[in-house]
C-alpha cells in the first residue's frame, strides 16, 4: 500500500521561501496524480496544487498562482512544492495526496502527515 511522507516545513519570514517533500514508498509515483492540500487553524482543507500523472497538467490555486511552483520527479518517488513570496496567510499544515486515476481529486485516496509551514516575522 503506498505510504506517503511530506517534509520540509518550518518557520521562514514573510517573503521567503521553503520546499516542500513528498516522497511516496510502497508503489511508484508514476501510477499516481499528485495534488498538494492546506489546512490553517479554523479552516478547512483547501487544495492549492496538484499535477498530472504525465507531468503534463498542473493546477494551482489562485491564493498561491505565480508564487507556488508543483514538480515531480518519478525516478526519486518524490513530488515537490516550491514556495516563494510566503505570506503569512500561507502558514497551515501541508498535506500531500495521491491518487491513482484522477487528476486533481477532491480526496484523494492516499494522504501524508502533513508538514508544518509558519510565517511570521
Amino acid at each position: 500500500q503506498l505510504q506517503v511522507v511530506e517534509s520540509g516545513g518550518g518557520l521562514v519570514q514573510p517573503g521567503g521561501s521553503l520546499r516542500l517533500s513528498c516522497v511516496v514508498s510502497g508503489g511508484t509515483l508514476e501510477d499516481y496524480a499528485m495534488s498538494w492540500f492546506r489546512q490553517a487553524p479554523g479552516k478547512e482543507r483547501e487544495k492549492i496544487s496538484c499535477i498530472s500523472r504525465s507531468g503534463t497538467s498542473t493546477f494551482y490555486a489562485d491564493a498561491v498562482k505565480g508564487r507556488f511552483t508543483i514538480s515531480r520527479h518519478d525516478a526519486h518517488n518524490t513530488l515537490n512544492l516550491q514556495m516563494d513570496s510566503l505570506k503569512p496567510e500561507d502558514a497551515a499544515v501541508y498535506y500531500c495526496g495521491a491518487d491513482r486515476y484522477f487528476f486533481c481529486a477532491p480526496n484523494p485516496t492516499r494522504w501524508g502527515q502533513g508538514t508544518q509551514v509558519n510565517v511570521s516575522a
